[in-house]
């Protein structure tokens, strides 16, 4: 007698998220008005869902992000001592950061039309009682000296991303540079470097049961009437998101590399319900480069550049969410833009992609920074938050889709790209 086939990850993952969200939406409604129940003096909404599933939601979370500083300093040392040409960095980053600006110049464009188009604004009168505080976003000269540390260990240890890639890259090519010496802490980071895959590999294996508490308390705090009230924005949003992730980056993947766009898709299923679930680039980092590595045939000496700086840098999906919003608050309020205004907001929105990397709430603080060019209220984003962490989770998604596609354009052009792997159908899941 055979044994029953064991469900892969990706599809424990996607029942425990289908799961929680089902769970979430019940409690939802046993709530009812009240926005909560008392069962014997005993509140279900503190202790079920703001105790039980919150307290092990932000443990699955801290989890992964635990990974994230040793990971990334790790397997960017391994990867950068590892190129025969230290020389390559400048071609590796170039490529990289050129790509990144593009995708996420062409992601605002496509947002902006899209809206003019659908008008999700026009005719409402949305009022809110919430209040949107803009915080002060660094100037373009700061944040070139912020990426250099003056004490890396302190940057390791705010979890500093562009701090520790630049000291990373440092260590790297000076152990390149070492000789005998630097082989030998080489070997040691190599070690190292499988001890941390094999660490994800073991929070991965607890990731459905992560991610359906995740979602049973998201969707047990927002109904469908949150959703109901700014239907025409977050579907237009939604739809140009999943647009974007489908369509422009197999374009691009094809049109660069002429590798099958579908075997990226494909393969991206497990990290994407991963991003969708934690709505966290950097929580997600360690399942991304996991999937790079062993899923797509990127070697390690682009992986470890290009993944940790797309997390840190690449926001097409925050970029789709700044092009529909602007022209949403300027319908509500009546405001005409003309086509200089929208010409500013994309490279205002494409600058600041870099230009706030690292920074908390960085997608509202862009969002900011974009309605202060051309002169809207900055308390329109008031207007949105609600519905704003579910398209958090669809945005995230479609920026780890577009670290991967970027990773593997780099190394296709610079011959680290194993296309048996990248073309293997049989590698569904990260191994475990």
């Amino acid at each position: 007698m055979t044994e029953p086939q064991k469900l892969s990850l990706t599809v424990r993952i996607f029942i425990g998220m289908i799961a929680g969200a089902a769970a979430g939406l019940l409690l939802n409604a046993v709530f009812g008005e009240s926005g909560d129940l008392v069962i014997a003096g005993v509140s279900l909404n503190d202790n079920l869902v703001d105790g039980l599933f919150g307290a092990l939601g932000q443990i699955f979370i801290a989890s992964l992000k635990m990974l994230v500083v040793p990971l990334v300093f790790i397997s960017l040392v391994c990867g950068t001592s590892s190129l025969s040409e230290p020389s390559k960095l400048g071609s590796l980053g170039g490529k990289s950061i050129g790509l990144y600006i593009t995708t996420t110049a062409i992601a605002i464009s496509t947002a902006i039309i899209a809206a003019l188009i659908i008008a999700p604004g026009e005719g409402l009168n949305l009022t809110t009682e919430a209040t949107y505080s803009a915080k002060e976003a660094p100037a373009l000269s700061q944040v070139f000296v912020n990426m250099f540390p003056s004490n890396p260990i302190a940057s390791m240890a705010q979890g500093n991303m562009l701090q520790i890639i630049v000291f990373a890259v440092f260590f790297g090519v000076a152990l390149t540079l070492a000789g005998d010496s630097g082989e030998r802490i080489k070997a040691a980071f190599n070690d190292l470097n499988n001890v941390m895959m094999k660490i994800v590999s073991m929070v991965m294996a607890i990731a459905p049961y992560g991610v359906f508490v995740l979602m049973a308390k998201l969707f047990a705090s927002i109904g469908f009437d949150t959703i109901l009230g700014l239907a025409k924005y977050f579907f237009l949003v939604f739809f140009v998101l999943v647009f974007h992730g489908l369509v422009t980056y197999p374009v691009l993947l094809k049109t660069l590399t002429g590798l099958d766009p579908r075997m990226l898709l494909n393969k991206m299923k497990q990290t994407c319900l991963f991003a969708f679930s934690t709505s966290s680039s950097n929580a997600t980092l360690p399942v991304t480069m996991a999937t790079a590595r062993q899923k797509l045939g990127v070697q390690p000496s682009v992986a470890s550049f290009t993944i940790p700086l797309g997390a840190t840098i690449n926001m097409d999906g925050t970029a789709i969410m700044q092009g529909v919003a602007t022209v949403f608050i300027a319908q509500v309020y009546g405001v005409d833009l003309s086509v200089t205004d929208y010409l500013l907001v994309i490279l205002t929105a494409t600058l600041a992609s870099i230009g706030t990397a690292g920074v908390p709430g960085v997608g509202l603080i862009m969002l900011a920074m974009v309605l202060q060019q051309v002169n809207l209220p900055v308390e329109g984003i008031a207007l949105i938050i609600g519905v704003d962490r579910l398209l958090d989770m669809t945005r995230t998604a479609v920026n780890v889709t577009g670290d991967c596609m970027v990773a593997c354009i780099v190394a296709k052009s610079e011959g680290e790209l194993d296309e048996s792997v990248f073309n293997d159908p049989d590698i569904e899941d990260v191994k475990i």
